[in-house]
């Protein structure tokens, strides 16, 4: 499979990368999110609000399992920031391609961030500190399971993809 996955805290910038590279590089693009919201035929707002956060977990598990049987190929898959903790998904991402951590810093994330209300770990309290504890958590996950790690802060969706291409 030669996909493209690209994990990273919610504002790293996974879905414009992502739709740049569909745009302008011919590959598909696939965000889980929006993949499960059509299949679900709900956001993931009320998803988590309705079922909980344990369900949608499962559905990031089974959305994955499902591309994988697609036999999906030059794709380019951005997950959800929470997909690559559980140990499971992190051994069906590196069967479905080569994952691309795209990291940003913490400010970077807070005003990116700012003002979006569709993020449900984010909602109430210090948006900052909701941020450097998430990202805290996730971190290491994400360097963990990474083929590549490409720091986001300063560069447009092009300047990302022109990296990952240099680098894989």
């Amino acid at each position: 499979m030669n996909n493209i996955i690209l994990i990273g805290f919610m504002g790293s910038g996974k879905t414009s990368v992502g739709r740049y590279m569909e745009e302008s590089e011919g590959f598909a693009l696939i965000d889980t999110d929006e993949y499960i919201e059509k299949q679900q035929n709900d956001s993931i707002n009320n998803i988590f609000a309705n079922k909980g956060e344990e369900y949608f977990r499962n559905l990031e598990t089974e959305c994955i399992k499902e591309l994988i049987a697609l036999n999906t190929d030059m794709t380019v898959i951005s997950v959800g920031g929470g997909l690559p903790m559980r140990g499971e998904n992190q051994k069906l991402l590196k069967e479905l391609g080569k994952i691309v951590y795209l990291r940003a810093t913490v400010d970077t994330l807070v005003s990116r961030l700012m003002g979006d209300t569709t993020r449900p770990l984010l909602k109430g309290g210090d948006l900052r500190q909701k941020i450097t504890e998430l990202f805290e958590k996730r971190e290491t996950t994400y360097e963990g399971i990474a083929d590549i790690v490409i720091d986001t802060d300063n560069y447009s969706p092009k300047e990302i993809y022109n990296i990952i291409k240099e680098r894989l």
